[in-house]
């Protein structure tokens, strides 16, 4: 497995993975990312702000893709509960982690969440924060599996409840 940065040309698998994803989550009745939210410009966003990365196979095919940024999150600021580390010091944050239906249950989401945990370690960076739909619990339980601890609610910009997680990284 290799873990990159996204390129503008990876748009298009980048959008079939989150499109799949869209179609599973709303097989399960999670309501999660059924508003038009990830899109392509998001995406292209992401790109462009060198956020975006991909996981290529050993066939050199990309089979997941996430967010990850240690920029501040803005709905992050305001939380019911607390936060481990205090918004003062820099953190991690992961959005948008979708793996390829044909590669779900491989473990993939967690090799991306070890990237990031060890891109932090090297720029001594102590936590990392995500949040996920209250419905959303496959992706709660591998979160809580690797160490990340519930620390209350957070709201989204379009004002989506959402369950606010956060790790240490030491």
């Amino acid at each position: 497995m290799k873990i990159k940065h996204a390129t503008l040309d990876n748009v298009p698998i980048i959008m079939e993975i989150i499109n799949d994803a869209k179609e599973y989550l709303a097989s399960l009745g999670i309501d999660q990312w059924q508003n038009g939210y990830p899109n392509a410009v998001q995406i292209e966003q992401d790109i462009s702000n060198r956020e975006s990365y991909v996981v290529f196979n050993e066939q050199d095919k990309i089979v997941a893709t996430s967010m990850f940024t240690t920029n501040p999150e803005p709905t992050y600021k305001k939380i019911d509960g607390n936060w481990i580390i205090d918004q003062t010091e820099k953190y991690g944050v992961i959005h948008r982690l979708a793996v390829k239906k044909e590669f779900r249950n491989l473990g993939l989401a967690s090799v991306l969440f070890e990237e990031f945990h060890q891109q932090l370690k090297n720029n001594h960076i102590k936590s990392l924060k995500i949040d996920t739909h209250e419905d959303n619990v496959s992706m709660q339980q591998l979160i809580k599996k690797i160490g990340y601890v519930y620390c209350g609610i957070i709201y989204t910009s379009y004002k989506a409840k959402r369950l606010a997680f956060e790790k240490v990284i030491s």
